[in-house]
C-alpha cells in the first residue's frame, strides 16, 4: 500500500522518535526544526533538566532499535536518596529491586541519538527552520524562516504533525483558524539549574581497585550515583540527577513569589546564603553556585490543556505541543514517546485515513495525558513535602507489603506509572482507590505491626478488581 508523505514540525525527542518510527514503516517523512543541527553546533535547546527514562519510553526506543545506544548514555537510579535537614540520608527505593529502576539521561545526548536514528531510517531533516505561518486550504502550506541565512521557504504538505514543544508554533497557527480550547495553568513555582561537577581525577595509587576501575570509565561521582537525590523542604526542594561522565544536574524548585521565593533571592550572594541555611550538605558540592545562579534563567513550570489536538486530517499535535506537564513524575518524555508509538501504529494500520486516525489518536491519548498531568502535580507535593513524613512512610510501607501479599490485586501507583505501560488513566483511578484504602488502614497508626492485616487483606479482596494484564 502506498503511504502518504508526513511532515513533522520539531525534531526534539518526540519528533525525532516519531520520524524514525514512521520512516521504518515506509512513510516519506520530512522534519523541520527551528534549532541548528545539534550534531554540528552542540545541543542548545530549551530546558536541560535531566530526563528520567522509564518503561514507556524504553518501549519506544526498543521499537526504534535504539536501546543499546541509549543505555550507554544512561545512569541507573534505584530510588530517591532523601537528604534530611540534619544531614542524614535515606534511600527510598522505587521498586522491589534493581529490576525496577529508572534511568537518568541527558536530554541533549538522547536527542542527538534520536536524530541520527531518524536520518538512518530515511527521514529528511531540515534544521534552522522556524515555522512562521501555516495556511490550511486544500493542502497545508507551511512558511519557514531560515535562521541561518534569513531566507524564507514554503513547504506544501498533506498532513502535518506538530512535535514542536510547549511553545508550539503549529499549535498557534491551528488555534488561529479554529480555537483548540487552550488553557495554561502556571504552577506558581519555577526552577533554576546548577551543577555538581565530577570529582577531579586522582592517582591510581590513591584509589581502591573498584574506584580506579570507575575512574577509568570516566565515573567520578561526588555522591551516590545510582539515585535521584532530593532535598525536601516543605514548599520547595532541590534535586540532583546523575550524568554518565560523573556530574550531577542540580535543580532548585522554588515559588516565584512569597518568602522564600525567587523574588526574595535576587542575587547569587543571596542564593549562597539560602543554600547554606537550607541545603548545607549540597552547597559544598556546588563550587560554581554563584556563577550558575547568575547565568541560568528561571525556568517556567505550567500545565497545558487543549480540548482539541487536531485540525481535521491536516494537522495534529503530539507530546508537549498537545499536553505539556510539570516534570515531577519524570513522565513528560515517556508520555510523548507513547504518543509517537500510538500514532505510528495507527497510521500504519490506516495510512490514507489521516482524519480518522488523528481523531482516534486524540480520543485514546487525551484521557491518559490528563491523568499523568494530574499525577505529576500531585507528585510535586509528595517530593517536596511528604517523603520524610512519618504518615507517608507508613502508608508507603503498607503499600509495598500489600503488593507482595496480593500481586494480582495491588500495585503501588508509582510502579503502575513507571514500570508498566498500563494506561495512565487506569493507573490514576486505581491509584486513587488504593490511596483511599491506605489512608483508612493507617489512620491513627504509627507502625505496621499495629495494623490488622487480616482485615486489610479482606478489604483488598473485596474492593479491588484484578490488575489489568
Amino acid at each position: 500500500m502506498n503511504r502518504p508523505a508526513i511532515t513533522l514540525v520539531g525534531a526534539g525527542l518526540v519528533g525525532a522518535l516519531l520520524a524514525t518510527l514512521l520512516a521504518q514503516r515506509g512513510f516519506a517523512v520530512e522534519v523541520f526544526e527551528r534549532r541548528p543541527d545539534p550534531r554540528r553546533v552542540g545541543y542548545a535547546g530549551g530546558r536541560s533538566i535531566n530526563l528520567a527514562l522509564a518503561e514507556r519510553g524504553l518501549h519506544g526506543l526498543r521499537l526504534a532499535g535504539l536501546t543499546e545506544r541509549v543505555m550507554e548514555l544512561a545512569v541507573m537510579m534505584r530510588g530517591r536518596m532523601v537528604h534530611h535537614p540534619d544531614g542524614r540520608t535515606e534511600l527510598l527505593r522505587y521498586g522491589r529491586d534493581d529490576s525496577e529502576v529508572i534511568w537518568s539521561i541527558s536530554r541533549g545526548r538522547l536527542n542527538i541519538a534520536l536524530i541520527d536514528a531518524a536520518e538512518a531510517a530515511g527521514a529528511r531533516m531540515h534544521f534552522d527552520q522556524r515555522l512562521e505561518a501555516a495556511h490550511f486550504g486544500d493542502a497545508v502550506t507551511l512558511t519557514f524562516h531560515d535562521e541561518a541565512d534569513g531566507s524564507t521557504r514554503t513547504h506544501v504538505a498533506t498532513s502535518v504533525v506538530g512535535a514542536d514543544g510547549a511553545g508550539s508554533a503549529l499549535r498557534a497557527a491551528m488555534n488561529a483558524v479554529a480555537p483548540l480550547g487552550e488553557r495554561i495553568e502556571p504552577l506558581g513555582h519555577g526552577y533554576k539549574e546548577l551543577e555538581i561537577p565530577p570529582l577531579p581525577a586522582l592517582p591510581a595509587s590513591a584509589l581502591s581497585s573498584e574506584q580506579a576501575a570507575a575512574q577509568a570509565r570516566g565515573e567520578r561521582f561526588a555522591i551516590e550515583p545510582n539515585a535521584l537525590h532530593i532535598w525536601p523542604r516543605g514548599s520547595y526542594m532541590c534535586i540532583a540527577l546523575p550524568n554518565a561522565e560523573g556530574s550531577f544536574t542540580v535543580t532548585l524548585f522554588l515559588a516565584n513569589e512569597g518568602d522564600p521565593s525567587f523574588a526574595t533571592i535576587p542575587a547569587p550572594a543571596a542564593a549562597r546564603a539560602f543554600f547554606a541555611r537550607e541545603f548545607h550538605d549540597a552547597l559544598a558540592l556546588i563550587p560554581d553556585l554563584e556563577a550558575d545562579f547568575a547565568a541560568n534563567p528561571i525556568g517556567v513550570l505550567s500545565t497545558l490543556y487543549l480540548d482539541r489536538w487536531h485540525h481535521g486530517g491536516q494537522a495534529l499535535l503530539v507530546g508537549d505541543a498537545a499536553h505539556a506537564i510539570v516534570p515531577f513524575h519524570g513522565q513528560g518524555m515517556n508520555c510523548g514517546f507513547e504518543d509517537a508509538v500510538e500514532l505510528a501504529d495507527l497510521l500504519a494500520e490506516r495510512p490514507t485515513a489521516c482524519e480518522a486516525v488523528f481523531a482516534e489518536f486524540a480520543r485514546r491519548r487525551k484521557p491518559n495525558a490528563d491523568a499523568i498531568a494530574a499525577m505529576a502535580l500531585e507528585n510535586y507535593v509528595e517530593m517536596r513535602d511528604r517523603v520524610d513524613d512519618a504518615d507517608f512512610l507508613l502508608m508507603r510501607a503498607l503499600d509495598r507489603q500489600l503488593a507482595e501479599r496480593h500481586p494480582s490485586l495491588w500495585m503501588p501507583r508509582y510502579a503502575m506509572v513507571t514500570f508498566t505501560r498500563m494506561p495512565y488513566a487506569v493507573a490514576f483511578e486505581r491509584g486513587r482507590l488504593q490511596s483511599e484504602l491506605l489512608r483508612g488502614f493507617t489512620a491513627g497508626k504509627q507502625r505496621l505491626d499495629e495494623i490488622d492485616l487480616a482485615a486489610v487483606d479482606a478489604a483488598v479482596r473485596t474492593r479491588l478488581p484484578p490488575l489489568p494484564v
